[in-house]
């Protein structure tokens, strides 16, 4: 009897483990057909895409701008909104760059009007090339500046002249439409570029700069000029004589060192085209 009870039991132990067996060996296989079949699927799925952007050129560039805004996000999460490409929009020019003599006057106006050197340098470059350019003298375009607005890129006056030169945007817009629009006017060497422009067809209009300045401020339908020529003629010389190498102290209040010398032809006033500018007033550029 105890036989049989012993025989019965290692038959049912025998059973139970054989089924284990048969469940592991069934759950492994499972397991390897649903991974076989997964990876299976997902390299389908994966030549499908690389196939789907050859074809579609205009898909691919949309999900590589997507990704690449994604990375920025995160890259912008991660830093704190840094943005390491900025340095590319920044007007600036390390002074160090510059030619001897401009480097001094962009020192020297860094020191007299409270602006950092480098954007001053990037202004100082641009003057010298636009006034070659323009055939004007370069310092003469920088006192403009100063005088204006004290090179603040963003100033504007009660009547709406904005920016380092103080263009009339409004009465000037054309000009800007080769830039982009009116909001170029807040762009520093776009400014510069527009004023230079500007003060030109007042020189020529005038015939000469001392007129052309009084054009330029608006004043020339006007017995003064509130002393706004006398002002650019002034720091006009002292720039002179920065770029010349002098010793200019920045509290300089009169002509410094060697005087504005004018050609003959732009010192004299044609008075036959004083009394034609005076009948054009009323269209007086700004």
């Amino acid at each position: 009897m105890k036989a049989q009870v012993q025989t019965g039991l290692h038959a049912f132990f025998q059973r139970t483990r054989q089924s284990l067996v048969h469940v592991a060996d069934d759950i492994a296989q499972g397991f390897f057909e649903i991974t076989h079949n997964s990876f299976a699927m997902l390299g389908l799925a994966v030549a499908f895409v690389i196939i789907t952007l050859t074809a579609r050129p205009d898909l691919r560039e949309a999900g590589e701008t997507r990704l690449m805004a994604l990375l920025l996000e995160r890259q912008e999460a991660a830093l704190g909104f840094a943005e390491p490409g900025a340095v590319e929009r920044a007007t600036a020019v390390n002074p160090k760059d510059l030619p001897k003599s401009q480097a001094a006057v962009a020192f020297w106006l860094s020191k007299k009007y409270g602006v950092a050197p480098e954007p001053l340098s990037a202004l100082v470059s641009a003057a010298f090339d636009i006034g070659d350019k323009a055939k004007l003298d370069p310092t003469l375009i920088l006192a403009i500046m100063a005088i204006e607005s004290g090179f603040n890129p963003f100033a504007q006056s009660p009547v709406g002249a904005q920016g380092l030169m103080q263009v009339m945007t409004g009465v000037h817009h054309d000009k800007y439409q080769h830039f982009g629009g009116k909001l170029a006017a807040f762009d520093p060497v776009t400014n510069l570029r527009v004023g230079v422009k500007v003060l030109q067809e007042c020189i020529a209009r005038a015939g000469s700069i001392e007129g052309g300045l009084k054009f330029y401020v608006g004043a020339a339908n006007l017995d003064e000029d509130g002393g706004y020529a006398s002002k650019v003629i002034a720091e006009h010389g002292r720039l002179r004589a920065v770029v010349s190498g002098m010793s200019v102290p920045i509290t300089a209040t009169g002509a410094v060192g060697i005087p504005v010398a004018l050609p003959p032809a732009e010192r004299r006033i044609d008075r036959d085209l004083e009394k034609a500018s005076q009948r054009v007033a009323a269209l007086a550029v700004y």
